[in-house]
């Protein structure tokens, strides 16, 4: 009974013995460089930049009232968000989402309209962007963390590294430029006078038509203002990352090598 139950202890203390292994391990110092730091933030603001785009929904409006009698003010609500979803409807993009117009005639009740312009490649790639940084951060901390000597030793880790970061820097410009633009072209589309100018209804003296309250675009625009800020964070970690690399080290040696030569020369003719 006792070795089982010694045994059967040994088993329940070694998960706990690896983790504090694991957690004595790392380097929280590493955090206090500017190449850990930076790291973090990256992570922050890349859970800010494509949680605030992912997230965002909102709703547009307008009421048609028409001047027969019979038929009473028509109230119009079209709700729309990433990725342009209506409701508990399967996914549909910004120009599949539908609603009804009410006609003012006898014979028909409503007719079926979409929002016009299909604007979710801009906004599909901004957050699958925040994604894969939000991922390689956590590997690049861990790294920088727990096996910073193998870091520091294989030349190929910081190389990797630094083209990494690089190519995050050109991506994050490229996808908050294109996210820009494109929630610019949302907004026009969702603007309650873009609905009225759609519906043909508006167009005639049968009808009196309205717009309703435009949109909030606050957590959208926010989502913009991530995106260059991470490009700020990823553009100012290259010089870090930059100095992790055998490039760096190749070139001061080069410094030294020049300004030990001029120095040699200088005590030659002052011997002379």
């Amino acid at each position: 009974m006792s070795s089982t139950e010694s045994s059967s202890r040994t088993e329940d203390k070694s998960p706990r013995q690896q983790v504090d292994r694991l957690l004595v391990g790392l380097r929280w110092q590493r955090l206090e460089e500017p190449l850990g730091f930076i790291k973090v933030l990256q992570w922050l603001f890349a859970i800010f930049a494509f949680g605030c785009c992912g997230s965002y929904s909102g709703e547009t409006g307008a009421t048609v009232r028409c001047n027969n009698e019979a038929k009473d003010v028509s109230a119009i609500i079209v709700l729309f968000g990433y990725p342009f979803r209506v409701g508990s409807l399967p996914p549909r993009r910004l120009n599949r989402v539908q609603y009804e117009m009410p006609l003012c005639d006898d014979e028909s009740t409503s007719k079926t309209m979409h929002l016009m312009g299909d604007f979710s490649a801009p906004a599909e790639f901004f957050v699958t962007l925040g994604i894969f940084s939000f991922f390689y951060t956590i590997a690049a901390l861990v790294l920088y963390l727990r096996f910073h000597s193998l870091y520091t030793e294989n030349r190929r880790f910081p190389l990797v590294d630094f083209c990494v970061t690089v190519s995050f820097t050109f991506f994050w410009l490229v996808a908050a430029a294109a996210w820009g633009k494109g929630l610019t072209d949302v907004k026009g589309a969702t603007r309650p006078s873009s609905l009225t100018a759609a519906m043909s209804v508006c167009h005639g003296e049968e009808a009196v038509c309205s717009g309703g309250a435009t949109p909030s675009m606050g957590l959208a625009n926010i989502s913009v203002l991530f995106g260059f800020i991470n490009f700020f964070l990823w553009a100012g970690n290259c010089w870090f990352v930059f100095k992790e690399t055998p490039w760096y080290g190749q070139g001061q040696d080069q410094g030294q090598g020049t300004s030990q030569e001029s120095a040699a020369e200088q005590g030659a003719v002052e011997k002379q």
